[in-house]
């Protein structure tokens, strides 16, 4: 029964929202609106409770959701997949190395040639400063082409899987896991505090996108965000005035310091993770386009060595006793770099990390859904109907109820 009200309220909820999702790519979580966030948020929980209860979301008959990663990835790679299957499609993915791409095909072919019966693309590329976001908005250019010429039937959005500016599956599903620790209400956020920290790392190159993500998009619902880091790590500079914008909007606040410490200080939730500074990330884009390996190689010694002044920007119990009654939920998107298990030093403790190692999954497990619900948003005209009749149709996904 709780489960029968809690999607009969998630549907009532969703119906008063005025979001604007159909047919539209879904890229930076900052371009979009508060009911679009909020809608996918709701969604996902619908799917979520729908699929717990044995009831089927196959909202597709035919159709392929193609997927495209430029870079390594393990949850949200299997996420995608699982998306797809979750709603009734056929998961393709994409690799460059296997196409006429590695014989020079452009783009604008390519991306026609792959989309004649395709309902989704889903795209990683978030290795160089001004690449990733580019590359999606100039796929999304071919396909309206496609789709205005009549090449395509449908014109199939896109979802950004992490690009160079924001990574949105990554930070709302772990809008979802914060949201489930404040009684399931995005209303309980306002005045709760998390620390997005940087922090140590024995690798180099990480990708920006993950805490220029979150301040984006956690200041828009009322959290006091503390953005941490080493003088000379910044963020993209734009995404710092979005956050400070959405703070004073929200009523919430944003602030900038530059000790781990005082970012963990009664915090609520922290978030130690490390990245590579804005104007490193812009030389290796330089460097990468000109083929200079030499000095890449260059490059990535000096930052190595660079990283290793800030080897004590760890997450450990010392600073965890800092946080909230000494009890803040600590978040990575993962993988960690933990000491002593799989790096010497890194960005978090052996004994933190195996004490919210289980928490760090259940923050992992709301991604499907979250891409799931990209997907039926943007591809539904009337998306709560469908769930409604998902929902009274009951068809079971197996014989057996668990």
């Amino acid at each position: 029964m709780n489960s029968v009200r809690n999607i009969l309220s998630d549907l009532e909820e969703l119906s008063r929202l005025n979001f604007d999702t159909y047919g539209k790519d879904f890229l930076l979580n900052y371009e979009k609106s508060d009911d679009d966030i909020k809608a996918v948020i709701l969604c996902a929980t619908i799917l979520r409770t729908l699929f717990r209860n044995n009831i089927s979301t196959r909202v597709f008959d035919t159709g392929l959701a193609i997927s495209q990663f430029k870079d390594k990835s393990t949850r949200t790679r299997f996420s995608f997949a699982s998306a797809a299957n979750l709603l009734g499609l056929t998961h393709i993915e994409f690799d460059e190395s296997k196409t006429q791409v590695a014989h020079g095909e452009t783009i604008r072919e390519t991306s026609n040639m792959i989309s004649f019966l395709a309902e989704v693309i889903g795209i990683r590329d978030d290795m160089f400063i001004g690449k990733g976001h580019t590359y999606m908005l100039e796929v999304g250019k071919a396909l309206d082409e496609g789709f205005q010429t009549g090449v395509l039937n449908i014109r199939p959005p896109i979802i950004n899987l992490q690009c160079d500016i924001d990574h949105p599956t990554q930070t709302l599903s772990d809008l979802m896991y914060i949201r489930s620790k404040c009684n399931y209400e995005l209303d309980n956020l306002a005045g709760k505090k998390i620390a997005v920290s940087w922090a140590y790392s024995p690798s180099y190159g990480k990708p920006l996108s993950v805490p220029q993500g979150l301040i984006t998009l956690l200041t828009r619902f009322g959290m006091d965000v503390v953005l941490a880091y080493p003088e000379g790590y910044d963020l993209l500079p734009e995404t710092i005035e979005i956050a400070k914008k959405n703070a004073e909007k929200s009523k919430g606040s944003f602030k900038i310091v530059h000790s781990m410490e005082e970012a963990f200080k009664d915090a609520d939730f922290v978030y130690p993770k490390s990245w590579a500074p804005f104007e490193v990330m812009k030389k290796r884009t330089e460097l990468y386009e000109k083929n200079d390996q030499k000095a890449l190689n260059e490059l990535e010694k000096e930052c190595l060595q660079i990283n290793k002044k800030y080897i004590n920007w760890t997450c450990d119990e010392k600073k965890m006793k800092l946080t909230k009654n000494g009890n803040a939920w600590y978040m990575h998107c993962l993988p960690a770099d933990i000491s002593g298990v799989n790096c010497e030093n890194g960005e978090v403790s052996a004994e933190i990390f195996e004490k919210y190692r289980i928490e760090t999954y259940f923050e992992a497990r709301y991604k499907p859904y979250v891409i799931a619900s990209m997907i039926l948003l943007a591809r539904v005209r009337d998306p709560i109907s469908i769930l409604d009749h998902l929902y009274r149709k009951n068809n079971r996904r197996i014989g057996i109820i668990f």
